[in-house]
């Protein structure tokens, strides 16, 4: 897999494990939902989750927990807009948008200067169709989710033949599509979409099979952040349950893990590199 660069920040894939801290700027998250939908909150822990030890920071300004409703493009653009402008006031770091529209992924990418760097498109590019000429015009990376419906219908979608194979399948699709428009290669990660269109079980067994997915020779985004399957295992420890979850994800090969708790990811990314990337 080739490298990645964003702004002076380079991803060597294989090396170690990259944090993207999770900042949701939405009041209906299913786990931190109106801590950060303001500005004044948003911004502060933006400067925690850098100052833990992100590598990315994902900003989050539509829910996509399940049954949740889709808002306006202008709403969504309202909620990001600001938080965009002042934390590229104060830092470089990447920032990914996590949306699955292209008219908002443009607008953020370009009409911000010095904007987003990345689009985190939770519906792998089939919400809308325009998602991958947009990414592609833009240059830049997109993070492909796999999905089954929409969080609306997504847990009423779980009847698999085969969980790996089809998912893997799917995401081969998608990025053949991408690569189509005229979006690089390199420029192209994976999500199994874990909690999407999964049950518990399918969660455990995406995790225990996650090296699986190195087949399409992709980075692999894996996010169980607080999850509802580890509040099933654990309902008292979210926490320590993800970190459990992430440690697993890295020894199976996982590039990204998307977390809310970020220095205590941080400090368990490098434990387990140390084990399984040496």
């Amino acid at each position: 897999m080739a490298d990645l660069k964003l702004r002076q920040y380079s991803f060597c894939w294989g090396k170690r494990t990259y944090i993207m801290g999770i900042l949701n700027v939405t009041p209906d998250s299913f786990s931190d939902g109106g801590q950060f939908n303001t500005l004044e909150t948003a911004l502060i822990q933006a400067k925690i989750l850098i100052n833990s030890g992100a590598d990315i920071i994902d900003i989050g300004e539509q829910s996509t927990r399940p049954g949740s409703q889709q808002i306006s493009f202008e709403e969504e653009l309202n909620r990001v807009i600001p938080i965009i402008k002042l934390l590229r006031q104060e830092t470089s770091i990447p920032i990914s948008i996590d949306t699955t529209r292209a008219s908002v992924a443009d607008a953020l990418v370009v009409s911000i200067e010095a904007g987003a760097d990345l689009v985190n498109d939770v519906s792998g590019g089939t919400f809308d169709s325009q998602m991958f000429a947009v990414v592609a015009k833009l240059k830049v990376p997109i993070i492909l989710m796999h999905i089954r419906g929409n969080p609306q219908t997504m847990q009423q979608l779980t009847d698999y033949t085969d969980l790996i194979e089809e998912v893997i399948q799917w995401l081969d699709n998608q990025l053949n599509l991408a690569m189509k428009a005229g979006i690089k290669r390199s420029h192209l990660i994976i999500d199994p979409g874990i909690g999407f269109a999964k049950t518990y079980s399918q969660n455990l067994e995406l995790l225990q099979r996650l090296s699986e997915f190195k087949r399409l020779v992709q980075p692999i985004v894996v996010g169980v952040s607080r999850k509802r399957f580890i509040g099933h295992i654990n309902p008292k420890q979210r926490l320590w349950g993800t970190a459990a979850a992430c440690c697993g994800a890295i020894a199976q090969s996982a590039d990204i893990l998307r977390v809310h708790d970020v220095a205590q990811i941080v400090d368990i990314a490098l434990v387990a590199d140390a084990i399984w990337r040496s």
